[in-house]
């Protein structure tokens, strides 16, 4: 599996990436490994993802989340977690 992330950074913050073994990427960005934008807003926390068959449609949703608005991807986000509560 591939998968398209967000993460929330400490300081609020959002970081879209993508990645195909997703635990061990977050804890990666946790630990200082990640990317080099979240190195110092450690510490992140997972608040979205999608996942897909390959790796060309999680790095074309990535590239799309990313031409999103901060609104926009906060929306994303709400209505992913909104999704778990029904």
């Amino acid at each position: 599996m591939n998968y398209v992330y967000i993460v929330r950074c400490r300081d609020k913050s959002l970081y879209t990436g993508w990645t195909n073994h997703l635990e061990e990427r977050i804890r990666a960005h946790n630990e200082g490994h990640g990317a080099k934008y979240t190195r110092s807003r450690r510490p992140v926390e997972l608040v979205y993802w999608e996942s897909f068959e390959t790796k060309q449609e999680a790095m074309k949703r990535e590239a799309a989340i990313k031409r999103m608005s901060r609104q926009q991807k906060l929306e994303l986000v709400s209505s992913f977690f909104t999704s778990f509560v029904k």
